[in-house]
């Protein structure tokens, strides 16, 4: 009897390219694994998951995928992205992370809300609140322009450049119940957006954000400025533990400031990338995943909860004394 193969899931929204391409990547590759899109419609409690490999990329829209991953994670899966991480992640916690890696981040300050759920009554409710809030000082700290933005937002959604105190306290006031954060502006003279696949693959791009367009010109940074981006890329994203996600440098003076680097599910549109970097991801996808479902790494095994169902690191240690 035949082995039945290995198999790799995916999860994705109205993306076209990728996916399909992908799946022939790994169909093609003919090393006892397939790719498929996952099918589901209700998830029992404690359900085996059939998947040995699942690539999230629209979870963050659609919260029950994010619940059947969860699940999926406790029964062996591996998920890319680990969505435990992903969802307790946000802008803020990265400056600071950043900040204590020594990788160059402009200076941020996360804002409490402006608006809350029904319930929530601010003379009882927030008294652990400042009122109102130092808005000279923030601006001093930051500099003015500045960048007033959601701190768990995406795709370039609700990103404002301020240019005054008056500006800021203008836009935080239409804010609504979105958690903001004001980041020093930079003003670059070069951008790049590095792809970075499994902890280890890092392919810098020049990038436009304005126009938000791929250049393909191979020889954009010095050897040295492309040593440290890849280098700072690197230890950002396995301090996060992200498998797949892009960073963002916007270069300053020679110094790459790490702009944004909460992308866990990265665009990889043709359109987008261009066919050559898209080729590149697709064939990287496919090794990373290929690899991971014909060995035998974890997923979560570092969470105290995935030590207590299954037994082994510094938890189980612990008890055997």
């Amino acid at each position: 009897m035949a082995e039945e193969p290995l198999k790799i899931g995916l999860i994705v929204g109205r993306e076209w390219s990728w996916p399909p391409a992908f799946i022939e990547e790994v169909r093609r590759r003919d090393e006892g694994v397939v790719a498929e899109y996952v099918k589901l419609g209700g998830t029992r409690m404690n359900e085996p998951c059939p998947y040995r490999v699942i690539i999230d990329r629209i979870s963050h829209e659609v919260p029950y995928y994010r619940a059947y991953l969860k699940n999926a994670v406790l029964q062996g899966t591996y998920v890319i992205n680990d969505p435990f991480m992903w969802s307790a992640d946000d802008k803020f916690f990265e400056a600071s992370l950043a900040d204590k890696l020594g990788v160059a981040h402009p200076k941020t300050v996360v804002l409490p809300n402006k608006e809350y759920v029904e319930g929530i009554v601010p003379t009882e409710s927030l008294r652990n609140l400042i009122y109102p809030l130092d808005w000279q000082g923030i601006a001093d700290y930051v500099g003015m322009p500045a960048i007033l933005k959601d701190a768990w937002g995406g795709g370039w959604k609700q990103v404002h450049r301020v240019n005054s105190v008056e500006e800021l306290i203008w836009r935080y006031d239409q804010s609504g119940r979105l958690t903001m954060i004001v980041q020093e502006l930079i003003e670059w003279e070069h951008y790049v957006r590095c792809i970075c696949l499994g902890r280890e693959a890092v392919m810098p791009i020049k990038y436009d954000p304005i126009s938000r367009r791929y250049h393909v010109e191979h020889e954009h940074l010095t050897p040295e400025l492309g040593e440290r981006v890849v280098n700072d890329a690197l230890k950002l994203n396995r301090a996060l533990g992200y498998d797949m996600n892009t960073i963002e440098f916007a270069i300053r003076d020679g110094i790459p400031y790490a702009i944004d680097f909460m992308n866990p599910a990265p665009d990889f549109d043709i359109y987008s990338l261009t066919p050559h970097y898209f080729e590149w991801v697709v064939s990287a996808m496919a090794d990373l995943t290929i690899s991971i479902a014909k060995s035998d790494r974890k997923m979560a095994d570092h969470y105290l909860w995935y030590q207590t169902v299954y037994g082994g690191g510094q938890q189980a240690k612990k008890t055997k004394r």
